[in-house]
């Protein structure tokens, strides 16, 4: 399966002769090269050099700049996506930058307007599908998740603006609020029941698909909202969206965990953060670990996500010191949380992409990958209610990989 992008487009406004894509981004592969970008003149000025001309003509001075002092200086220009906003309450992306950037979390936001921001460029490398599955890069992915979610607290809103709401109906708000009843808005049950409200509905069939999407977020609502957790009323700030390409792989000199050769990450792309159970942030990224092509081989066996979840609880309670803090308890308790909501993801990436299949220009099958990411959900809910094991029907190969210690 083609790879695709989750976010909005963004350039990166560098001195090299033309501005080019952003490690940072996400993109088609299927997308030409002046799909990805304008085309803009050549020049002759050296790739790793920079050269600024002051003054009049009879005498300039020259200032050049190393490709680490353009990385320094560089700035990202993220245009928003069409139709978007269905999706994405681009205000509250802004928001939760900010946050961010307050807790030094995020890069610095310089500006904004009606169609995107603009914000510093994060020095560092983009991680890959299998870079996700390497110790070194796992766990620290693990202790920067931890210091999100014990770091950064849950904001709340009176909603979107008028002009980011759906309009099935009237009620539409209310029922949005309401999802997830005792839990402040929104959070990510009240996401999704957003987006299933926002379904097509021209057909009698996707009249009945959202039908069915909606009794099954009611299910999982039931299930899984009010369970206790870490965070406040069970809820911390999550990402929503730890892929490979919103993993930066921090360069030696930037780290800041102040172990030697310790390996530090941070996080870009927060229009899908908010109010969540970690162990929905946390599941959500080890179905990331099988990239796009949801390759169920390589998702984290037991002992990885064991050793995963026990240096995020380890980072955790050291941000958030408690007194007599059993760490192997909580490390038991969370790996049995994010086990449940191993399917989760799949509901939710499912529904997305079936607005997607309507809404978007880019060349990619989201239909095809609605139905992949939904299958997940229905391979856990038959092991976690027996029917698969009760009809005699053979284990689904993203649960037998669940399963698998090693």
């Amino acid at each position: 399966m083609k790879s695709v992008s989750r976010s909005s487009p963004e350039v990166e406004l560098t001195g090299f002769g033309q501005p080019r894509k952003s490690q940072t981004t996400r993109t088609t592969s299927s997308l030409s090269s002046t799909a990805r970008r304008p085309k803009f003149p050549q020049r002759d000025t050296p790739r790793n050099q920079l050269t600024l001309r002051l003054g009049h003509r009879r005498r300039q001075d020259r200032i050049r700049w190393s490709k680490e002092d353009v990385d320094r200086e560089a700035i990202l220009l993220r245009a928003y996506g069409n139709g978007t906003a269905v999706l994405i309450d681009r205000e509250r992306e802004a928001q939760n930058h900010e946050l961010l950037m307050k807790h030094g979390l995020a890069p610095e936001l310089l500006a904004r307007f009606k169609n995107g921001m603009l914000y510093r460029f994060v020095k560092g490398s983009v991680t890959a599908p299998e870079d996700l599955r390497k110790p070194s890069i796992y766990t620290a992915v693990a202790r920067r998740l931890a210091q999100w979610h014990a770091t950064v607290p849950c904001i709340t809103s009176n909603g979107p603006p008028k002009e980011h709401r759906v309009q099935e109906h009237p009620d539409t708000q209310e029922i949005i609020e309401n999802a997830a009843p005792g839990k402040p808005t929104p959070n990510v049950w009240t996401v999704m029941q957003k987006w299933i409200l926002a379904l097509p509905t021209q057909t009698e069939e996707q009249r009945s698909r959202q039908e069915n999407l909606q009794r099954e977020l009611e299910y999982i609502i039931k299930e899984f909202s009010q369970r206790p957790g870490l965070g406040v009323n069970g809820l911390v700030f999550a990402h929503c969206d730890l892929l490979s390409g919103n993993v930066i792989v921090l360069p030696t000199t930037y780290a800041v965990t102040g172990a030697k050769d310790q390996v530090s990450v941070t996080f870009i792309d927060y229009e899908y953060a908010t109010p969540s159970p970690a162990a929905f942030d946390i599941a959500n990224h080890f179905a990331e670990w099988g990239g796009f092509d949801c390759d169920y081989n390589v998702l984290p066996s037991r002992s990885q996500r064991r050793e995963f979840i026990a240096e995020y609880i380890r980072a955790y309670f050291k941000i958030i010191p408690q007194p007599h803090v059993d760490v192997e308890a909580e490390v038991k308790r969370l790996d049995a949380e994010v086990d449940l909501f191993r399917g989760v993801p799949g509901f939710y990436w499912g529904i997305w992409a079936l607005i997607q299949a309507v809404i978007s220009e880019i060349d990619f099958d989201y239909a095809s990958y609605a139905e992949t990411r939904l299958a997940e959900y229905w391979a856990w809910k038959q092991e976690y209610d027996g029917s698969r094991a009760a009809t005699g029907k053979e284990m689904p190969l993203r649960e037998r990989r669940w399963e698998q210690l090693e």
